[in-house]
């Protein structure tokens, strides 16, 4: 056992490229990075919400209470797959780390119900009560651009409202409206 030692100690020792080069691969993980705008709130984030496979828990805490229900102030965990799609929309669109607009997040009961009652034309079980949808335009991408986008990534509903220009993601069934 000794000599195995001795033998990964001197490997290490007098083949300095090999340690050096072992090292950063496993420290480089992918970031994936969101930069949001509410345009409810006014608020801005930029922040790295994932590194490789893992999720960072401090971002993802700051992200569900960025995106938390502007009318009650209500917070609820948000389906980290939501960030995932975000971030992979702009890959898909070529706009690495550009900025999204956030129309709506977590909507509370009482908001969702606010909103039905008076004509908004929300669903009554809304996945946005689920923190699993987000409603969104990405500055300089027309709706239907970013619609298109969307449901080529096959990864869950897609709801499309040309005349208020904002696009519904979400991470339930597959679907279109």
């Amino acid at each position: 056992m000794r000599s195995l030692a001795v033998c990964v100690f001197a490997l290490t020792l007098f083949t300095p490229n090999i340690a050096r080069t072992a090292m950063p691969m496993a420290a480089s993980a992918p970031e994936y990075r969101l930069r949001l705008f509410h345009t409810h709130t006014g608020q801005r984030i930029d922040i790295v919400y994932r590194r490789g496979d893992n999720y960072v828990p401090e971002a993802l805490a700051q992200l569900n209470e960025y995106l938390r229900d502007h009318r009650t102030g209500a917070v609820l965990a948000y389906d980290p797959h939501v960030f995932d799609l975000l971030h992979d929309l702009n890959e898909k669109l070529g706009r690495a780390d550009s900025e999204i607009d956030i129309i709506c997040g977590y909507r509370s009961p009482w908001s969702n119900e606010f909103l039905r009652t008076h004509g908004h034309g929300v669903a009554v079980h809304s996945l946005h009560m689920e923190a699993k949808a987000i409603d969104i335009r990405m500055p300089g991408v027309s709706s239907s651009i970013l619609r298109d986008a969307a449901l080529s990534l096959h990864r869950g509903g897609v709801g499309y409202y040309a005349q208020s220009n904002f696009v519904h993601v979400d991470v339930g069934r597959v679907r279109r409206w």
